[in-house]
């Protein structure tokens, strides 16, 4: 059974990989499907709270320079609060969307990362929420506070918590940065998947 230390270990160790793939321009998990970003309007917040971050470190230092145990311990958490802001953004980054033939893909960092086979969507419409209400059987990924993509699907998706709990889902919403594009790709999928087979031209 999965302890909630080694849940955060595993979390933290992919927030590291994370930062070291948006450094070599890499991307996590395309499996040949179609990319879709989400991370474009985050990108200001999470720096602007990374620089945040690194102010209230370099204050701290000059503050506490006269109590060294706790400068260096109060500095090492500091320090690894920015690389955790600045991992969240980047694993935003190279952890997209994925649209296959056979299944969606929807991921926020590495917190979630929810497969959907295309035949149990049932509706997908361009639809932008900036409030969200937790109710039962839905799920909402917010990015910046808002959704912009809407999906209901004809039998539920196992969806696991952080910490492993599992939720079974009917209704999803999420970002995406090119959301029109997303929802025409997916209806053109569902459609296609739904048309039914040309019958078989007859013997003579």
């Amino acid at each position: 059974m999965r302890t909630a230390a080694y849940v955060l270990v595993r979390h933290e160790l992919r927030l590291l990989a994370s930062l070291a793939m948006w450094v070599a321009r890499r991307t996590h998990g395309a499996d040949g499907g179609r990319l879709f970003g989400y991370a474009r309007g985050q990108g200001a917040v999470m720096f602007g709270f990374a620089f945040v971050c690194f102010v209230e470190t370099m204050t701290m230092s000059v503050l506490l320079r006269d109590y060294p145990a706790v400068h260096r311990g109060v500095f090492v958490l500091d320090v690894y609060t920015i690389v955790f802001v600045v991992g969240v953004h980047a694993a935003s980054v190279v952890r997209p969307h994925v649209l296959g033939p056979a299944v969606l893909r929807i991921r926020r960092a590495v917190h979630v990362d929810l497969r959907i086979p295309v035949d149990r969507i049932a509706t997908v419409r361009r639809e932008l929420r900036t409030t969200h209400e937790r109710a039962d059987r839905e799920l909402d990924i917010p990015v910046g506070a808002q959704t912009t993509v809407t999906l209901e699907l004809t039998e539920p998706v196992a969806h696991f918590t952080f910490l492993g709990r599992r939720r079974d889902i009917h209704l999803v919403r999420f970002h995406a940065d090119d959301a029109d594009t997303l929802v025409r790709e997916i209806r053109a999928l569902t459609q296609a998947r739904s048309a039914p087979s040309p019958l078989p031209d007859r013997p003579g």
